[in-house]
């Protein structure tokens, strides 16, 4: 080594040698850019207290991401963001009248257990919201009361005791018939019951464009999670107008939200292109198969949390054989060894 070498402190290592200007927190912060258009639409349609609520969770998350590395004396890393991503998409997936201590609850489960007890970012096997999200089902009553849009006396109203609430679309869906007394405008643009963050298509599809420009995702997972949701529920209608049942579908519960955040996150989805097809399409039918079938009308949480269980066999099946390898290579070559 040279003194040259000494003095710039440089890294010599094999080939290939690639400069990728992009880390883990520019990733996160543009997943939180994204974000803000449906949290947005959640502060207007809901009032202050959406956005008291996903500050709660996101300091909740980053709090507890911090306790548990400095408690076991591990490097801490709280400054990628990745913790606020799962504190914001954690309220995402809650109803606006959740009580705060609740979603304290469920950043708990989310960062400790899903995630840091399997190593931290990138190693936990489920999406640490949607994990936190299924075990606050504990509280069923909670989760499955959704206040109607636009209906605080005030903005900045906290009291949520009077607050009026409202059946969502997926609660006439999931009885095979089309929501009354609403139009799939007001679905697309936000003007419907539902989980903060899930209730404008026209929101989050913003954010996954920005996601998709900004290359952060691609677009694979994503259409194929939809079309195989679209192909299905225009085919088996349930009794009602292909087109109508299929947009209804398309545009109601946490469909949007989950296939465009939810399922590409890289820790828990496949690393190649046709393991990523299977997954999209395995999260579709299973999102069709326990809408239509299931005792819960929103299923697309479970869908993602199902699949990311067997996102390893998926990348076992999809990941393409070595140059020159032909099938059964290694397995025969250990037997010849071992004669």
């Amino acid at each position: 080594m040279t003194v040259l070498d000494k003095e710039l402190n440089l890294t010599v290592s094999s080939s290939p040698h690639i400069r990728f200007l992009e880390d883990t927190k520019s990733i996160m912060l543009d997943v939180i850019i994204a974000l803000l258009p449906a949290l947005a639409v959640a502060t207007y349609m809901f009032g202050i207290r959406a956005l008291i609520l996903t500050a709660v969770t996101c300091a909740a998350c980053v709090f507890f991401e911090w306790g548990y590395r400095k408690l076991l004396k591990k490097t801490n890393d709280i400054g990628d963001l990745s913790a606020v991503v799962t504190g914001i998409l954690l309220a995402c997936c809650l109803p606006v009248s959740t009580p705060l201590w609740i979603a304290v609850t469920g950043a708990f489960f989310s960062i400790i257990i899903v995630k840091q007890l399997f190593g931290g970012i990138g190693k936990n096997f489920m999406n640490p919201a949607l994990a936190g999200r299924a075990f606050l089902f504990s509280w069923p009553v909670v989760m499955s009361t959704w206040v109607s849009p636009l209906s605080y006396d005030s903005f900045f109203t906290l009291n949520m005791a009077d607050a009026v609430t409202t059946a969502t679309p997926m609660g006439s869906l999931h009885v095979a018939s089309l929501p009354e007394n609403l139009t799939l405008m007001q679905s697309f643009f936000g003007q419907v019951g539902g989980s903060m963050g899930e209730i404008s298509a026209f929101a989050l599809i913003v954010g996954g464009l920005y996601l998709l420009a900004r290359r952060v995702i691609t677009p694979i997972i994503p259409l194929s999670f939809l079309l195989s949701v679209a192909v299905v529920t225009y085919v088996f209608p349930r009794g009602n107008d292909n087109l109508q049942w299929m947009l209804w579908n398309l545009l109601s519960g946490g469909l949007m939200l989950g296939a465009i955040f939810m399922a590409t996150d890289y820790s828990t989805s496949p690393v190649t292109i046709k393991g990523q097809i299977i997954f999209g399409v395995g999260c579709g039918l299973l999102t069709v198969f326990i809408r239509y079938f299931g005792a819960y009308p929103e299923s697309v949480s479970y869908s993602i949390l199902i699949m990311n269980a067997c996102v390893w066999l998926i990348d076992k099946v999809s990941f393409p054989k070595r140059f020159g390898e032909k099938s059964g290579g290694i397995k025969k070559a250990k037997e010849a060894d071992a004669k």
